[in-house]
């Protein structure tokens, strides 16, 4: 894969699971959809005097039927002079999926510590520079003000420091489990990521007491509901869902009934890992059902029951988690 630019600027850094055969040539293991790579821009000249800039990636694969291609792309990006239309154009997932990316780097030559602060120096560093162009609008302390744009900058800096490849030390998980979420996460396109690191929570127990004549109406349950332990009733039943796996977790205080519909007559007092298969009633049938359509939808690789809090969860005094 090739990549250039226009006049004034140059890709100073790229990003991802490649080997770099020259400062503008990648040699690539394998590209599908599923594969996404990263690069950082920094200017040649001190002023830009076009109107435009302009990039370019070729492509040169071989198809499944043998035959070898050239795909070509061509995007070009308005050059503005006010820096505060630049900050209300910025794109959070992109950020977000660079940002994972220095961490994930940072991660394999220094300290856990080191990888997080690279996170939260480049997000305050970057909203206090917002905050500077803005300050006679916003006079509130040592606030930092957030453009529009990148309200949720913050809190997917908190996912990047709490997911696996990066989170506490070396006790919370293994070096195995972090080099293959770390690879895993180097090469996922933006939408991919930013559900991996702020993955969807549903209640579904309400949903399943309801009448079978509703199990086709999908609204109802799949209202998200914010990534925290105060979400967490310890009477209901949840669905977590990263685009990986779909975890099923079950409260402390979940109705028996519920339990046994969904795990069978034997299922283990603790609820440990499971196998979750259909039962013989209504209620297995009707979230198999459902499991199957969100499969459709998103799609994932593994399906488990857990009666353990989540990782990515926020920690809090809630007794039900």
């Amino acid at each position: 894969m090739r990549i250039r630019c226009g006049k004034g600027i140059r890709f100073s850094s790229y990003h991802g699971n490649f080997m770099l055969r020259s400062t503008d040539l990648l040699a690539l293991p394998a590209v599908d959809c599923d594969k996404a790579y990263a690069m950082q821009l920094s200017l040649e000249e001190t002023l830009l005097t076009t109107q435009t800039v302009y990039f370019q990636v070729a492509l040169l694969y071989t198809a499944s039927c043998g035959e070898r291609r050239i795909r070509v792309h061509t995007a070009v990006a308005p050059v503005v002079t006010d820096l505060g239309e630049m900050y209300r154009q910025a794109d959070t997932g992109s950020i977000v999926s660079v940002y994972t990316r220095l961490a994930i780097e940072k991660s394999l030559s220094a300290k856990l510590d080191d990888a997080r602060n690279v996170i939260q120096q480049k997000i305050v560093k970057a909203l206090r520079e917002y905050r500077d162009l803005h300050k006679v609008q916003h006079r509130l302390g040592s606030r930092l003000i957030y453009p529009e744009s990148l309200k949720f900058l913050p809190l997917y800096g908190l996912a990047i420091c709490k997911s696996t490849p990066l989170q506490g030390g070396p006790a919370d998980a293994s070096l195995d489990e972090r080099c293959a979420a770390g690879y895993t996460m180097m090469a996922l396109p933006v939408k991919k990521l930013l559900k991996l690191l702020y993955p969807n929570l549903f209640r579904v127990d309400e949903w399943l007491l309801k009448p079978s004549a509703d199990h086709n109406d999908l609204k109802d349950v799949l209202r998200r509901l914010p990534l925290a332990a105060e979400s967490l009733d310890s009477r209901g039943l949840y669905i977590y869902d990263d685009g990986f796996r779909l975890v099923l977790w079950f409260g402390r205080m979940l109705s028996p009934d519920i339990a046994k519909n969904l795990l069978g007559a034997d299922f283990a007092a603790e609820l440990s890992r499971v196998a979750l298969q259909e039962q013989e009633n209504g209620m297995s049938k009707k979230l198999m059902r459902w499991a199957v359509r969100l499969v459709m939808l998103i799609g994932f690789s593994k399906f488990t029951a857990r009666s353990n809090k989540m990782r990515n969860m926020a920690h809090d005094h809630n007794s039900g988690a």
